[in-house]
């Protein structure tokens, strides 16, 4: 029983000051819901003093999607999770493309797979 699908990113290498621009980070969530064909139904931003980062969490009808930089280490992370299957996203090209990330790395987890994974421990297949 899979009851949805989170992907992990995590891009380095980023450029520290698109990391610090707020409508950027928003650029990226928007070319990735409409992408999806994901629906937005709310959203929290904060963006750091100075030369901090931009933290960003859109609550969508398919979960939440959510954004923290780090510009003084040149990184950004991503976590997006849907209860319903979804096409994959490019992350690796839109980040090098929006961030000048050097390196991507995207984790995918399927959710609702542990308690597959205890029955198969426990012989139950």
């Amino acid at each position: 029983m899979i009851v949805g699908t989170e992907w992990l990113i995590e891009a380095t290498g980023c450029d520290r000051a698109t990391l610090r621009d707020e409508n950027a980070i928003k650029g990226i969530f928007s070319s990735l819901v409409a992408d999806l064909g994901l629906r937005v139904i709310g959203s929290v931003w904060h963006k750091f003093e100075g030369e901090g980062g931009v933290t960003g969490l859109v609550a969508l009808t398919e979960s939440h999607l959510a954004c923290h930089t780090y510009p003084e280490y040149g990184t950004a992370t991503f976590n997006l999770y849907c209860c319903r299957t979804r096409p994959e996203w490019d992350w690796a090209s839109n980040l090098k493309s929006n961030l000048g990330a050097s390196v991507v790395t995207v984790t995918k987890i399927e959710r609702g797979e542990a308690e597959r994974k205890f029955e198969i421990a426990r012989g139950q297949q």
